[in-house]
């Protein structure tokens, strides 16, 4: 019998300990049971937490189409604090200090707090939720998977204490915004500051933000579900605290402030190419890019698994075809075959009894 997949979203506040809210959507089918995975999924900078379902929907479908059992616990997505959900709650602490440049540990340091449970958690996406107990990962085997900046972060985010880097069974990355400092001055992404500066961020109304979404190459070559769901969960209404005098229309939830000040955190990629071959020591890593170049060069890509890492450092490394940077926007069936795989050469190496053939 397959059973539906069922949702529920939650505000984690880690206050007095930490400023800034998270909020976060937990997935997870009746039959799942307690031996199973825990998925905690980082969305890359521009994007938020629900980018992510069709991806998980399209691992799901590939479990079942495999005739293969996968043991999941639950899967956790996490909002950036300046990202989706949570840029709203967090609106006005975000003006302090976190322009013109937000550091990418803030999301890992973000991450860390919830899974170690420093603070209190709320029902709903509002403040004014019911207060619930938290959710106790001490006992869960953890995968990260993390896209662009979110892979990133969640390395960053092994770096806070308690330490939680013993949970983690492995993290699968997709397009990892890290790369060699001296070659960076070729990679297309350095400049994507100056492109989120100037980005459209005001619509008249979320079917017209589809609409002219949807008309532009860019978006074109989005699977339909994430373009939808990029405009339902990704814009609110106006007006907001950069537009106060704008009463109609939606815009970006991510400011174009906020995604502008991601992409100019030097820190957060320089340290991570630097010091990827020190995480890898302490927990097992899959690195995937697309077959397209485009943020991130092909040279670029070569030098991280060759010379950054080390290719006998990697749990596994290969390429997803078809797709550029964005690619769990591009295909999220092509994103979730490698997780697949991943899950099936841990479990096939015996380091975790996770599947089994129906």
């Amino acid at each position: 019998m397959s059973f539906p997949l069922l949702s529920e979203t939650y505000v984690f506040d880690p206050r007095p300990y930490y400023p800034l809210l998270s909020t976060v959507k937990r997935y997870w089918k009746p039959s799942w049971t307690e031996d199973g995975l825990t998925l905690i999924f980082a969305h890359g900078t521009g994007f938020h937490k629900e980018q992510w379902e069709p991806t998980i929907d399209d691992l799901l479908d590939t479990i079942d189409r495999q005739h293969v059992r996968v043991k999941i616990r639950e899967i956790w997505s996490i909002d950036a604090p300046n990202h989706g959900e949570a840029a709203l709650i967090n609106e006005k602490t975000l003006q302090w200090g976190y322009e013109p440049t937000f550091r990418w540990e803030e999301y890992g340091r973000s991450m860390h707090a919830f899974l170690t449970g420093r603070g209190r958690t709320l029902l709903g996406s509002r403040l004014d939720g019911e207060v619930v107990k938290n959710f106790d990962f001490t006992s869960h085997t953890l995968v990260g998977v993390g896209h662009s900046m979110g892979a990133v972060s969640l390395l960053l985010a092994l770096d806070f204490v308690p330490s939680i880097e013993s949970r983690f069974a492995f993290m699968f990355f997709v397009e990892p915004m890290t790369m060699d400092p001296v070659i960076a001055h070729k990679v297309p992404a350095i400049k994507l500051a100056a492109g989120s500066e100037s980005r459209r961020d005001i619509w008249p109304s979320r079917e017209e933000a589809y609409k002219m979404l949807k008309a532009r190459k860019t978006w074109q070559r989005w699977d339909d579900r994430v373009l939808k769901i990029f405009v339902e969960s990704g814009l609110r209404p106006l007006p907001t605290l950069d537009y106060p005098d704008i009463k109609d229309g939606v815009t970006l939830k991510c400011t174009r402030k906020q995604e502008t000040a991601f992409y100019r955190d030097n820190h957060g990629w320089v340290t991570m190419y630097r010091g990827i071959r020190n995480y890898a020591s302490r927990v097992r890593l899959h690195v995937y890019y697309g077959t397209i170049h485009d943020y991130i060069t092909e040279e670029a890509k070569l030098n991280l698994i060759h010379n950054g890492v080390g290719p006998e450092n990697l749990a596994s490394y290969g390429y997803i075809e078809g797709v550029g940077h964005t690619a769990p926007q591009h295909n999220p069936r092509g994103v979730a075959k490698k997780i697949f795989e991943s899950l099936k050469a841990h479990a096939g190496a015996g380091n975790l009894e996770l599947i089994a053939r129906l």
